[in-house]
């Protein structure tokens, strides 16, 4: 079973910038995978996803503003966060889409002044 690892999260102000990383313990070169997200009281949502062959999707809200990308060779998926809004405050996760992993951690992301 592939193992998570998200890490790249903090505190930022309104504006700022995060570059969030998602580590497999596997392969995961053949899978399309997500940044998922879940703010306080609300269910999680798939934010952002790249395809094995390098295509991206984004939910409308972070459109502009997130970019994944993922380094085959390392098993390794990436969001960077530009242009960060309070409502971006979230626990962020990542997993393949449809999901197949137990979810990692997380790691937490708050936009606030």
């Amino acid at each position: 079973q592939v193992q998570l690892v998200e890490s790249g999260g903090g505190l930022v102000q309104p504006g700022g910038s995060l570059r969030l990383t998602c580590a497999a313990s596997g392969s995961i070169s053949f899978m399309t995978m997500g940044w998922y997200r879940q703010a306080p009281g609300k269910q999680r949502e798939l934010v952002a996803e790249i395809s094995q062959v390098g295509s991206t999707k984004y939910t409308d809200s972070v459109k502009g503003r997130f970019t994944i990308s993922r380094d085959v060779a390392k098993n390794t998926v990436f969001l960077q966060m530009n242009s960060l809004k309070p409502e971006d405050t979230a626990i962020y996760y990542c997993n393949s889409d449809p999901t197949l992993f137990f979810w990692g951690q997380g790691t937490q992301v708050t936009v606030s002044s």
